[in-house]
């Protein structure tokens, strides 16, 4: 479904009951809708909740240049921001820049960009610069494969067949460069960040992998830290990917934490 809000064109998908409480789910750079966990889509569906999901601009079907012109659109006064990676960014500047829009937020495997935290080894950093040898569909999918290698760890390995298959599938349904290299060039270009998280004051849990080689352990840590009343959970052998077992382990906690808070009712 297309919906347009700022001048923009966005890719939009929801399941479950619209009249139900809205969660609303962001990915990190390069990251189509379609790459978001069927597991915690289907966790939070059948646990009453009704789940939006979206191409964020430069990326899949949305135009290629607000996050929040997405439940206007739809109509959602109020919803729980689910942010992976670069999208706990964003959720993270949604509560603190419309905490009541915000049902309660979940900020998973981000950190808060406060100086001196220390971040990925060169390796890992420099892999996340690399280009495919070509722009081919499967020297694009072999390039992705090569960075979950380097963010995910052994502890949660990734079903190959699959996995290159629904890389592939993604690849086909859109695929923009620049829609990689500008996220991830805004996540460097946000260091004052860590000074709004205080400001934050909805029910808040942090969920990081405590083997994440790409946004350390202490980086989940410490932005819990700085949000008011937060909860922190650390996933054991998580890296910084999202393969299916990560993603049932994501889902327990995150399904009581939504269910802790009155529907409808913004902190």
């Amino acid at each position: 479904m297309k919906i347009f809000s700022s001048g923009l064109q966005f890719e939009v998908e929801t399941a479950g009951d619209k009249r139900a409480p809205a969660v609303l789910l962001t990915m990190g750079p390069g990251r189509q809708l379609t790459a978001g966990s069927e597991h915690l889509l289907t966790a939070l569906v059948n646990a009453g909740f009704c789940v939006i999901r979206h191409d964020n601009r430069d990326i899949g079907l949305s135009s290629h240049l607000d996050v929040l012109g997405i439940p206007d659109a739809l109509g959602v006064a109020g919803a729980h921001p689910v942010g992976v990676s670069m999208g706990g960014m964003i959720s993270q500047r949604i509560a603190a820049a419309a905490p009541d829009r915000v049902l309660s937020l979940p900020s998973v495997m981000r950190s808060s960009n406060a100086p001196g935290l220390h971040g990925s080894s060169p390796e890992v950093s420099g892999g996340l610069l690399t280009r495919p040898k070509s722009q081919s569909p499967h020297d694009v999918v072999d390039r992705t494969r090569d960075i979950f290698r380097l963010i995910g760890r052994p502890a949660y390995p990734q079903k190959r067949p699959i996995s290159r298959q629904h890389l592939l599938d993604g690849v086909h349904r859109s695929y923009h460069r620049a829609g990689v290299s500008r996220p991830l060039l805004a996540t460097m270009a946000d260091p004052q960040r860590h000074t709004l998280l205080p400001r934050i004051f909805c029910p808040t849990l942090v969920i990081h992998g405590a083997a994440d080689p790409l946004v350390p352990l202490a980086c989940g840590q410490e932005t819990a830290a700085r949000i008011p009343g937060a909860r922190f959970e650390a996933i054991e052998g998580m890296g910084h990917d999202g393969p299916p077992g990560v993603a049932a382990l994501r889902a327990t906690p995150i399904v009581p934490h939504f269910k802790s808070v009155p529907a409808g009712i913004p902190a």
